[in-house]
């Protein structure tokens, strides 16, 4: 029996009619459903804790365009289904919608299904209506969400984030973006999978139970993980008084008449455990299709590496071929980092040329890179190669033959889609007139991805030992518009096409030398799985960051913080990667500089490194492990787990101005020894920090 099935979960649907009774279906052991008439959802019950998290609402709405308007809304509030049980299941059938006081020729059927602990909820949609297209529908929505108190919003985003009050974190949108939205009808938290949502699920958790959602999904489809806050009364609120939640997801059906779409990939799970409860149930599912290789040693005992532009966009070169086994090789050995991703090798320069990536003759071209690159790595040292994965610049060769029209997303009008990048020098014509335009590739299409393996090729002949590709880690924030039939339709599967795309990669490059590797930018699972190391896009240090939540449920993926560029805050951040077990990444004033002109960060992130390489079989090759084997008595103290064969390591910080002190329980382990940094000590069992102290404490097995 697994950890929680025993939880009996009971929903029930009241209709806004009166009927004379009710079906009650899986009454015993399994989840029940039990149904009345209007099809609002008003119990969803921990029946462990009697909790009740739904609060009455509508289960569902969608949005359809007509010639005329492009978002009509239909509300599952304003409709009436007919309700039925089929083997266990409950079924809400709708034939023909209500919308603004007339039927529209479009069915639905939703399915919600005891699951194991849980709930799938199951969609149906039919659109008959001639001239329209149903482009979105969410469902299933728990409105006006009933939280218990101390619960917290986990969410994916950038591997995880932690807000205390999930009502508040919904609420803390920049007001200056509501200009674009109708905020006095609700406040919405943006996050999509796979882009800034790493997996595909978000949860509502508390000390010993919480509240999962699941979009089990292996499509890889877009899904937004819909958290909106609704006004108190009313449809509307002028006062800003948003107190009523509601989560759930919403899809993309964009089905024309004559269209049937289905999906039954949601699940509602209330959970008993702490937070790692999510992990579990999220990875039980992800194994169906994981596929991840084990990474080649290197790159497990990589400390980080130094992002370094070698030219700029603009011309300026920053660093020379022949630096990187002289300064460059030096000053990361200073720090305990021996490998470098080098950007702008190339003649064109740093996010400019793309796709040409010409060779730079005045220094020598290729031949000179390649022997400067055997020569950093005749040191030890590790040389990863940098491309974009996505761009095309509109002055390049293969933008100016016609080739790039062939392979480049266009939007809904059918012309390009475009990005600008705006790097300056000292002065301000560049980054506020003279800015580089690309538009972007469709990773679905045969001749961009021969592109991709030609650039791999050209990395294993210069002898470097990895391929980086910029920006392939998500779903595409600009994808291809479909023109071909009434209306226009976005792709929603560029995460999916990307995923492929790094698997041929993998696959070639791992067929001529298994321990050349291959890294991209953005950290989410459907991409990580083929990776051998990932570049984060965002802060992981910020007050709600909790990498732990990717770290947990996915051990082997090796990814990296970020922003890291100067010596502000950098004790605390250094401190973060080492407890969070993340590689740093090293980009000194945006990666114009060395480390050696921040001679702190150099040297604090040397001692941190000297911990990491006196442990490697823990500290970077051991499984993240969180809390699994010990438990620390003050939870002001932020400490996580790494675990080998028959020994692990418990790394230990505390931002607290405070000193702090906790104990740690490690039942069936010794303690060994201990590290410590800044103001820590510790006698194996009691460990005491003052603000930014730090410490490793290492413990094997018991003889038994």
């Amino acid at each position: 029996m697994r950890v929680y099935r025993w939880f009996l979960l009971a929903i029930t649907i009241f209709f806004s009619v009166a009927c004379s009774g009710q079906k009650t279906v899986g009454e015993g052991a399994t989840p029940a459903t039990t149904i009345s008439v209007d099809g609002s959802l008003s119990a969803l019950i921990n029946p462990v804790t009697g909790w009740n998290y739904a609060g009455g609402s509508t289960l569902w709405r969608l949005y359809y365009n007509t010639p005329d308007e492009k978002e009509i809304q239909i509300s599952g509030a304003d409709q009436i289904p007919v309700i039925h049980t089929t083997d266990g299941c409950t079924v809400l059938e709708y034939k023909g919608l209500r919308s603004r006081g007339e039927t529209v020729d479009i069915d639905l059927r939703l399915t919600i299904t005891p699951e194991g602990d849980g709930f799938r909820f199951a969609a149906e949609l039919t659109n008959n209506e001639p001239h329209t297209i149903v482009r979105e529908l969410q469902y299933p929505l728990i409105g006006n969400l009933q939280l218990p108190e101390g619960y917290k919003l986990l969410t994916t985003h950038t591997g995880g984030q932690l807000f205390d009050d999930p009502l508040k974190a919904i609420l803390d949108v920049p007001q200056r973006t509501l200009y674009m939205k109708p905020d006095q009808y609700f406040r919405q938290y943006d996050l999509q999978y796979p882009r800034n949502a790493a997996s595909n699920c978000f949860a509502f958790v508390g000390e010993k139970d919480g509240l999962y959602f699941g979009s089990h999904d292996d499509s890889f489809q877009q899904t937004w993980h819909g958290l909106r806050a609704y006004p108190t009364e009313g449809k509307m609120s002028a006062k800003g008084d948003f107190t009523r939640m509601e989560a759930g997801f919403y899809r993309y059906p964009n089905a024309f008449c004559g269209d049937t779409w289905t999906n039954d990939a949601s699940v509602i799970i209330p959970y008993e455990g702490d937070w790692t409860q999510t992990s579990r149930i999220y990875r039980n599912w992800a194994d169906s299709w994981w596929d991840k290789k084990p990474v080649p040693k290197w790159v497990q005992d990589m400390t980080g590496w130094q992002r370094i532009i070698f030219k700029h966009q603009y011309g300026e070169y920053l660093r020379h071929y022949e630096d990187l086994p002289g300064r460059i090789f030096e000053a990361g050995k200073m720090a305990g980092s021996d490998a470098v991703l080098a950007f702008g090798w190339w003649k064109e320069g740093m996010d400019n040329g793309y796709p040409d990536y010409t060779p730079d003759e005045s220094q020598g071209g290729d031949a000179a890179w390649k022997e400067r690159i055997a020569e950093y790595k005749s040191k030890g040292g590790h040389l990863i190669l940098y491309y974009n994965g996505r761009l095309i610049d509109n002055e390049s060769r293969f933008y100016k033959s016609g080739e790039a029209s062939k392979v480049s997303n266009h939007d809904n009008t059918g012309d390009e889609f475009t990005e600008h990048y705006k790097f300056t020098g000292e002065g301000t014509t560049l980054g506020y007139y003279d800015s580089r335009t690309f538009v972007i590739a469709d990773m679905s299409r045969r001749v961009w991805r021969d592109k991709l393996l030609e650039w791999a090729d050209r990395a294993i002949a210069l002898g470097a030992n990895s391929v980086f590709y910029d920006q392939l880690g998500v779903a595409e924030e600009f994808p291809n518009w479909d023109l071909s039939r009434e209306y226009p339709v976005p792709d929603i599967f560029t995460g999916r096409y990307k995923a492929e795309a790094l698997k041929e990669i993998r696959d070639h490059v791992k067929a001529v030398d298994p321990d050349f590797c291959l890294g991209t930018e953005w950290l989410s699972d459907c991409t990580s799985r083929y990776c051998d190391f990932v570049h984060i896009v965002e802060f992981t240090a910020l007050p709600e960051s909790f990498p732990e939540w990717f770290r947990y449920t996915f051990p082997e993926v090796v990814w990296s913080d970020r922003c890291v560029r100067d010596e502000v805050d950098m004790v605390r951040r250094v401190n973060n990667t080492l407890v969070k077990g993340l590689r740093n990444d090293i980009e000194v004033f945006r990666c114009r500089g060395l480390i050696d002109e921040t001679p702190d960060y150099q040297q604090y992130l040397g001692k941190i490194n000297a911990i990491r390489l006196k442990y490697p079989e823990l500290l970077l090759e051991g499984r993240f492990a969180w809390h699994d084997d010990f438990s620390s008595s003050n939870p002001a103290v932020t400490a996580c787990e790494y675990k080998g064969e028959d020994r692990l390591a418990i790394v230990l910080t505390s931002e607290s101005s405070d000193r702090q002190k906790t104990r740690l329980s490690v039942p069936g382990y010794e303690f060994v020894e201990a590290e410590v940094l800044g103001d820590a000590a510790s006698n194996g069992r009691t460990v005491s920090l003052g603000q930014y102290g730090l410490a490793v404490l290492v413990f094997r097995k018991a003889d038994r």
